[in-house]
């Protein structure tokens, strides 16, 4: 994998293409927006090699991910950032193998999946044109797979038909609003007996897909009702990932070195006019409390950075900006610094995973809380991840996420919100931050137009 050859070619919309091979094995899409943080997208389909890790299966994860990496690979200058490599989904329960904690199992997913793929399409929202490229031993190995990626945009649907609204039977909770409440007051009372400082609690909803809908379907009207940067679509035997997650796990440049986390805390749902929003919105810029919950995850993610990166190269450039989703605006704070010579993205996965903003501080402390009131959680708040040959590197926060399971021919799918307890925090507010926050997959599933 070591060579690389690309091909431009004309603009084709990322998410039309996607739907000519969603139903492939491990067809993957990880479609953005085309904002600031969200200007590319990349298909592909039929990886090289796949691995997974099950529970039971007791191989170093980070260390397959080096393996499949390889020692490097050429950079097309001026290319896309991901040119070709491994595309992963770690578990929330992964964290157990950093940090045993006897996580709940009791899930489908795997703890790790891995897969190489080489050769991708890269889409470029912003000078809206797409490169096929490819990965290979040498230039013609190279070369063939970037033809076999040009191929793809000839590809059509075997049906164009998309499944009308509403997609789902159901949209149930698995608990009352009152039992969220009450496991946010006692995260409160551990918090006023000094046991933590904060952490984050979920809420799950499941259902089942009426009979002939595919998770595509449900991905293909999410992003379109509520766009996001790092959305994604994984199809896998009898398992499927829909995510529309606003938010940068961590990020490695393509010098293999510049490293950057975006983590959110502190949110305000939409408002019903622009009045009303605006307000939300000033609400939470200068809202104590929730600046005050994102401080505490900047400085988690400023200790776990610290762990991998070069003494004295991690800073928050970035604290307390707003951003606007369409259910929601949240509040971003960016951390960024160098991986020391010697360290990978292994090792940054290893220092940093599970993100700080869906467990709390201290973290180990916070997890054992959150396994007091949470069963496995799978990949909700796990992380979606590229990592390309070349030294670059992306990954999401698997919030905003469903995730669905292949039962008796039939789809099943389990969705969940969270929210950051502090000190301070309200069990109803908390409560109806999470119904916000998931409001944007319910109303892909369940409305009717």
């Amino acid at each position: 994998m070591r060579s690389v050859s690309a091909t431009i070619l004309d603009w084709r919309e990322p998410l039309d293409v996607a739907a000519g091979f969603a139903e492939a094995s491990f067809a993957l899409t990880l479609l953005s927006d085309g904002g600031p943080f969200g200007r590319w997208s990349y298909l592909a389909f039929d990886p090289a090699r796949i691995e997974t890790l099950a529970p039971e299966d007791a191989r170093d994860g980070l260390g397959l991910l080096r393996e499949m990496l390889g020692s490097g690979g050429e950079q097309l200058e001026g290319g896309p950032p991901f040119q070709g490599g491994v595309a992963g989904l770690m578990a929330y329960e992964f964290g157990d193998r950093l940090e045993p904690l006897e996580l709940s199992r009791d899930t489908d997913w795997p703890d790790l999946t891995l897969a190489l793929y080489p050769a991708i399409l890269a889409f470029d929202h912003h000078q809206r044109r797409v490169t096929a490229i490819g990965r290979g031993v040498d230039e013609i190995a190279a070369n063939a797979e970037a033809q076999r990626a040009a191929a793809w945009l000839g590809w059509e649907p075997a049906s164009r038909r998309e499944a009308p609204p509403p997609l789902a039977l159901a949209f149930e909770p698995d608990a009352s609003g009152e039992a969220y409440e009450a496991a946010v007051a006692d995260v409160v009372g551990r918090i006023a007996a000094g046991e933590i400082f904060q952490a984050n609690i979920a809420r799950a909803w499941g259902g089942e897909l009426r009979p002939g809908v595919r998770p595509f379907d449900l991905f293909s009207r999410l992003v379109r009702l509520s766009p996001a940067p790092f959305a994604a679509f994984w199809r896998m035997p009898g398992l499927a990932l829909v995510s529309h997650s606003p938010e940068r796990f961590l990020s490695v440049g393509v010098d293999g070195e510049s490293v950057q986390t975006r983590p959110i805390k502190g949110t305000r749902p939409r408002g019903r006019d622009a009045a009303e929003d605006a307000a939300l919105k000033a609400e939470l810029l200068v809202s104590a409390k929730d600046r005050a919950e994102n401080l505490m995850i900047v400085d988690l993610m400023r200790n776990d950075l610290s762990r991998v990166c070069a003494p004295g190269s991690v800073a928050a450039p970035e604290l307390f900006a707003v951003e606007t989703y369409p259910a929601v605006h949240h509040l971003v704070s960016t951390v960024a610094g160098r991986l020391a010579e010697g360290r990978d993205v292994a090792d940054l996965l290893g220092a940093c995973f599970p993100p700080g903003s869906i467990t709390g501080a201290p973290k180990v402390q916070a997890m054992k809380v959150i396994k007091r009131h949470e069963p496995a959680r799978g990949p909700w708040c796990g992380s979606l991840f590229w990592a390309g040959v070349d030294g670059a590197f992306d990954s999401s926060v698997l919030i905003r996420t469903a995730a669905l399971v292949e039962r008796d021919g039939g789809w099943r799918f389990r969705a969940q919100a969270g929210a950051g307890i502090v000190a301070d925090s309200d069990p109803r507010a908390e409560r109806l931050e999470t119904e916000a926050k998931i409001s944007g997959l319910r109303r892909a599933l369940t409305e009717p137009v």
